[in-house]
């Protein structure tokens, strides 16, 4: 998959066009395909996959990093 964004993991700092991430499951678009994957530090990932590449449009933070308005 090839990733547009460039972009790493802001929890685990991984690049996000990196393996290994799992992929949870593909689901087709009219444009191209929704894949959500799991990165190696459990956060969940939306991408949009098109003829243009991967883009990761939504993103949890992992079940273990605590929910806090700093953060936002």
């Amino acid at each position: 998959m090839i990733s547009t964004t460039g972009t790493v993991c802001p929890y685990c700092g991984w690049p996000d066009d990196a393996e290994p991430f799992q992929m949870v499951s593909r689901h087709g678009t009219a444009t191209g395909s929704t894949v959500w994957t799991r990165c190696g530090c459990g956060s969940l990932q939306v991408r949009a996959v098109d003829d243009r590449g991967a883009r990761i449009v939504s993103r949890s933070r992992p079940a273990d990093v605590p929910w806090s308005p700093a953060g936002q």
